[in-house]
Order: C-alpha cells, then structure tokens, then sequence
C-alpha cells in the first residue's frame, strides 16, 4: 500500500479547512440529497462527502457507509485531493497504490473508487466527492459528468455556510 504524499499547500489547507467548522458537525441533508444521487446516478452502493484532515479522514456525508471517519493513511480520497481532477481506480485489487490497502482486502471491500476534490477557495482541496462499489468497473462519460456537477453543487453549499457564518459574525460584531 502506498500512502498519499501531503500536497505542496498542506499547511494552508488545514487552516482553510479548519477554519471553514465544517469538521465533526452534525449530518445535513443538503450534503445527504447528494450522496444519495451519487448512489443512484451511478449504481454503486456506497458514496461519501469526504474532509481530509491531518491524520483522517471524515465523512460529511456517506451513503452504505457505518463509520464517520478512517484513517488518511488508508484513505483513497488522500490521493484524490492531490490532484485537480477526478481520480479513478477501476479495480483497486490490481491497483499498485491500493491492492493491499485494509479498505481493500477487507469490508468494506473496494474496488471500484472515483473521487473529485472538492476545492475551496480556488485553491484548496480539503476533501472529495467519491463513489465507492465493491466490483471492478468504469463511469461513462454522463456519470463522469454528474460526478463534476454534483461536486460543484457541494463547493457551492460550503461556500454558502461560510458565506452565511462570516455574515453572522459581522452583524453580532455590528
């Protein structure tokens, strides 16, 4: 198993992430309304809104999913924030990064992962958009498309909590 790299900015990261009080909050629908559209839209059984911090990472959001955190050590999504795009392994088993990854050769038994970084702030990725299935396989070009617009839905709701938040603190201040 190979453990993601930090990215380039992970100091910067971690202050935007922190500071956006998004870590170890309450489950919303708003976030929940996407995952399940991810299990739908895509036919797998786990989806996941997925925050990476400095030693794990927390789910958001997780559909098929009974745990709120894993390890980043163990985390696909740790991979995921260190590029721009999406990241997809189509059988995870044959995969050098992954085959004998814990998340892979035990439950919840992956194969198939496609996760988009969520970005904030044009410059941060703090997390991913991911599906999970536990059979090889790859998106089409439509559910390629869906993942990329439902990820920008999700930065569009984290920008609207930290928008709201910082408008709250202006008024108390006023």
């Amino acid at each position: 198993m190979q453990e993601a790299v930090f990215p380039n900015n992970e100091a910067e990261r971690l202050f935007i992430l922190r500071a956006l009080n998004l870590l170890d909050t309450p489950i919303e629908e708003r976030f929940d309304r996407i995952t399940r559209i991810v299990c739908n839209a895509l036919n797998v059984p786990i989806a996941t809104i997925t925050l990476i911090d400095d030693t794990r990472q927390w789910f958001k959001s997780g559909q098929g999913i009974c745990v709120a955190e894993t390890s980043r050590k163990d985390s696909f999504c740790a991979h995921a924030i260190l590029e721009n795009e999406m990241m997809i392994v189509p059988d995870a088993s044959k995969d050098p990064r992954f085959h004998d990854n814990p998340l892979v050769i035990s439950e919840p038994n992956i194969r198939f992962y496609a996760g988009i970084p969520i970005t904030v702030r044009n410059a941060f990725n703090i997390g991913t958009l991911c599906a999970i299935d536990t059979r090889p396989r790859e998106l089409t070009d439509a559910q390629r498309s869906i993942m990329h617009d439902l990820a920008k839905i999700v930065e569009s709701e984290i920008s609207a909590i930290s928008l709201s938040e910082t408008h709250y603190k202006m008024q108390k201040k006023g």
